[in-house]
């Protein structure tokens, strides 16, 4: 029986790293400043806000709405069950 392609049992020849090899511990990382490093944070937190797909006015007004409404029907179900419960608890016990 043959191993599958890729398998841990057979590595490729060019998976294996020659021992020869150095290899940097902190990468690109490793060289900047704590000051480069941050603004690089900056930089980045700027080019994934750019990408997010803001929502309109009226999609957030529907949004908004949609939420308020689901708060108070979900209020008035806890509600509902509390009184249920409570009337319960009070027949049993006295």
């Amino acid at each position: 029986m043959t191993d599958a392609v890729g398998s841990i049992d057979m590595p490729d020849a060019q998976d294996e790293a020659p021992e020869s090899k150095k290899t940097r511990k902190g990468g690109k990382r490793g060289k900047k400043g704590p000051f480069k490093r941050l603004a690089l944070f900056y930089r980045q937190i700027v080019a994934e806000l750019r990408k997010v797909v803001w929502p309109t006015r009226s999609q957030l007004t529907t949004y908004t709405t949609v939420v308020i409404v689901f708060v108070v029907i979900m209020i008035g179900l806890v509600t509902v069950i509390d009184f249920g419960l409570d009337k319960a608890a009070k027949y049993v016990f006295g």
